[in-house]
């Protein structure tokens, strides 16, 4: 929806394109990383997906806001992209057990956006052009003066950005005396996550991403997650060796998108960054082990490289990407340990994927033996999950 009374808003891309349009959200200048999502719906879910901190997001779907926003559909405490882009973007929004709008949450928290952008265009050149920083400014319309800062954003290749939204404390979700008891590293956790595990009768006690192997042992988990989260991988050294020693415990361990990724570097892979990456609700997935194709969720910029994971004889490539080819998920032979890059909570998205949960449950249940009672102190439910 065309709003003639917004003022003027540019986006720079750091190839020199410029597109001009009209301001939403919070008034100023945003610098990121450009990438574009297909998914026709599920923006609330998308935006607040903490793998997109750092990234201005594109909607491919040209209508944005018109069902406005509702608390309980989002996936982490606030936004999380640096600015968004849209066609057409719709002040009058409706649905039933709605909020508010998608604007009004756009400027209480800072974000700033543009509309009325040709975002087909603008999609076709990040696949042609592949993923570059960008700029959003509401605010200051001087070119010369927006590419000095747009020069100034730091690339995403050798960025670490999980600390910015890692918890800084523990906590728990779900019964006390459920069946199973799951220690999730939160490098970005999405709470669809712990929604799919809870939903298995699972206790989940989140931990920050600098916790050691012997706090979440202490715990006796009867297995552990590895989540989601913005970054590059290759630029987590610390990461990679808690990930390490935790694929050591022998405990069943499950990775999901930058949790695959670090198992991947912890057992001797490299991860790659990708032209533009995967970010969409509809992509499709071959299960090899089943023969099965599924469609799934997918939002990461880096990839396991699959030449590594071929050659590595204590891997088994499990899932791959059918558009391309690219390694989506593995499984180490000798150990209880499996992830997949892509997002089989789907938050937003399809349900295809949701056995994978299963298949961590089942692990679990092969796994668990006669233990005396655990006795640990149980920190406050975190709110709001």
């Amino acid at each position: 929806m065309l709003v003639s009374h917004r003022p003027e808003a540019i986006l720079l891309l750091a190839d020199g394109t410029v597109f001009r349009g009209r301001a939403i959200g919070a008034s100023g200048i945003t610098t990121g990383e450009i990438c574009f999502n297909t998914g026709m719906t599920g923006y609330q879910e998308i935006f607040t997906d903490p793998s997109y901190t750092g990234q201005i997001m594109t909607m491919a779907t040209p209508h944005v806001g018109n069902y406005g926003v509702k608390a309980d559909e989002v996936e982490s405490d606030r936004l999380s992209i640096a600015g968004l882009v849209v066609k057409k973007f719709s002040d009058v929004w409706s649905r039933p057990g709605g909020n508010g709008s998608l604007d009004d949450l756009l400027k209480a928290q800072g974000v700033v956006g543009i509309s009325d952008v040709d975002t087909r265009k603008l999609v076709r050149h990040i696949r042609d052009h592949g993923a570059q920083n960008a700029l959003i400014s509401s605010t200051e319309m001087d070119l010369g003066e927006l590419k000095k800062k747009l020069a100034a954003a730091p690339d995403m290749a050798g960025l670490e950005l999980s600390s910015t939204v890692s918890t800084t404390q523990e906590y728990e979700v779900g019964s006390s005396d459920a069946a199973f008891r799951v220690a999730l590293v939160d490098f970005g956790v999405k709470r669809n996550i712990e929604r799919c595990l809870t939903e298995r009768d699972c206790l989940v006690r989140v931990f920050p991403m600098t916790t050691t192997l012997a706090t979440i042992k202490a715990w006796k988990p009867d297995g552990i997650m590895l989540s989601n989260g913005p970054g590059d991988p290759g630029a987590m050294p610390a990461s990679v060796e808690l990930v390490r020693e935790v694929v050591a415990s022998g405990l069943p361990v499950f990775g999901i998108c930058l949790g695959h990724q670090l198992i991947a570097e912890s057992q001797g892979m490299s991860t790659e960054k990708m032209h533009h990456g995967h970010r969409g609700i509809n992509h499709p997935i071959k299960d090899l082990t089943t023969g099965r194709d599924e469609v799934t969720s997918q939002n990461h910029g880096f990839v396991v490289r699959k030449t590594d994971a071929e050659k590595n004889a204590a891997v088994e490539i499990t899932h791959v990407h059918l558009n391309d080819g690219s390694v989506a998920g593995f499984r180490l032979k000798d150990r209880p340990v499996f992830c997949v890059q892509y997002h089989p909570e789907a938050g937003p998205g399809p349900f295809d994927s949701r056995y994978l949960f299963d298949r961590f449950v089942e692990n679990m249940r092969s796994a668990v033996r006669v233990e005396p009672a655990r006795t640990q102190n149980k920190p406050a439910s975190k709110a709001g999950v």
